[in-house]
């Protein structure tokens, strides 16, 4: 019975898609939405951006529902986007119920699309964020898309700051990750892709654009940097699968899908052990919590096993014998009066001098 259950989850990826602000990355969410409808291959969708006013697609589970956005800035008194990582903070307490509910219809949908806030560190770098992706990633293969903006990277350097931020996420989330160059039908990513193969090509960029006095940062300390990192990030392109697609358009969403299978394959391969490891790892620290605190507390409570009796306590000596019979007079002749023991101790009750009058 696991063991096609299991089979049955590996075969519906989670695609998390993450990009700046004005990417289209709502906008490439509702055409691979509609064109997975189109395949007969309805997705789950769920949103977590509690900032989002409309969603242009239906959701399954939606964060709003739970986590009132504009509230959580008036009680907590914060911005945008602090009240976004509360938020975030919030829902991720609820996160065994989520998975649940995703787990229960893994079997029945095609993937699994998740749409994240446009200010990333907001999600990537908070704690509640690596919460979700790492319990996304325990139940089922999870793939990082990376949503570019391609008529914004056309300048070198606003390429390669998209570049290290792409390398940063994945070095964060330890995921599988596509590159996926949005907004092909405003510009071409051909140039992108060549960049991304071939160093000499993007040197020659390099050179025109410092050769060009117009453009900003043009400087030789620029140019030298930019190679430097070039040559650094050769070997984060080789893990990458790179697609151009048009959220507008719906051009290469075939390809895309195409790259998730791909993906998925590597998942299973390579990161799925790395991904239990850090799971069953942080099991076990956090059963070692649970009996630390166990004990703390019975510490607290002055409560001992006989094994903890028998192995920890010392023999009693005769000092010891007498040090506790004088601290019983120093309690006894606290207390001797009962008016002032009253609230303390039960002393209206005297059950062995009822039993001698009686007597």
């Amino acid at each position: 019975m696991a063991t096609s259950e299991e089979k049955q989850e590996l075969q519906t990826p989670a695609i998390v898609c993450i990009g700046m602000a004005g990417s289209g990355k709502t906008t490439f969410m509702q055409r691979l939405n509609s064109h997975l409808h189109s395949q007969d291959m309805p997705p789950y969708i769920i949103n977590l951006d509690p900032a989002v006013l409309n969603v242009p697609f239906g959701t399954n589970i939606d964060i709003r529902d739970s986590v009132n956005y504009k509230e959580v800035m008036k009680q907590y008194n914060l911005g945008p986007n602090g009240a976004i990582i509360t938020s975030l903070n919030l829902f991720a307490t609820k996160v065994d119920q989520v998975l649940g509910i995703v787990e229960k219809r893994a079997g029945a949908v095609s993937h699994v699309l998740v749409d994240t806030p446009g200010q990333i560190e907001c999600f990537v770098w908070s704690a509640s964020g690596a919460i979700l992706l790492d319990a996304l990633a325990s139940a089922m293969p999870t793939v990082i898309a990376y949503i570019v903006d391609t008529p914004r990277t056309t300048s070198p350097a606003t390429f390669m700051s998209n570049m290290l931020y792409a390398c940063s996420i994945l070095y964060k989330t330890k995921l599988p990750m596509i590159i996926v160059f949005n907004k092909t039908d405003a510009a071409d990513a051909t140039f992108a892709t060549e960049w991304m193969t071939d160093f000499e090509s993007f040197q020659a960029a390099l050179r025109d654009m410092d050769e060009d006095e117009n453009t900003e940062g043009g400087s030789g300390y620029m140019t030298s940097l930019m190679n430097s990192m070039s040559l650094v990030l050769e070997e984060f392109y080789r893990h990458l699968d790179v697609v151009s697609v048009s959220a507008y358009t719906g051009a290469g969403m075939d390809d895309f899908l195409a790259a998730v299978d791909k993906k998925v394959t590597e998942f299973n391969t390579d990161y799925k052990a790395e991904v239990e490891r850090i799971k069953e790892q942080r099991e076990k620290e956090m059963e070692q919590k649970k009996q630390k605190d166990l004990n703390r507390l019975l510490k607290d409570m002055g409560i001992k096993d006989d094994k903890s009796k028998k192995t920890e306590e010392p023999a009693m000596t005769i000092s010891d014998a007498e040090e506790e019979d004088e601290d019983e007079d120093e309690f006894a002749d606290k207390f001797v009066n009962p008016e002032d023991a009253e609230g303390i101790l039960d002393v209206d009750e005297y059950p062995e001098e009822e039993d001698s009058d009686d007597e």
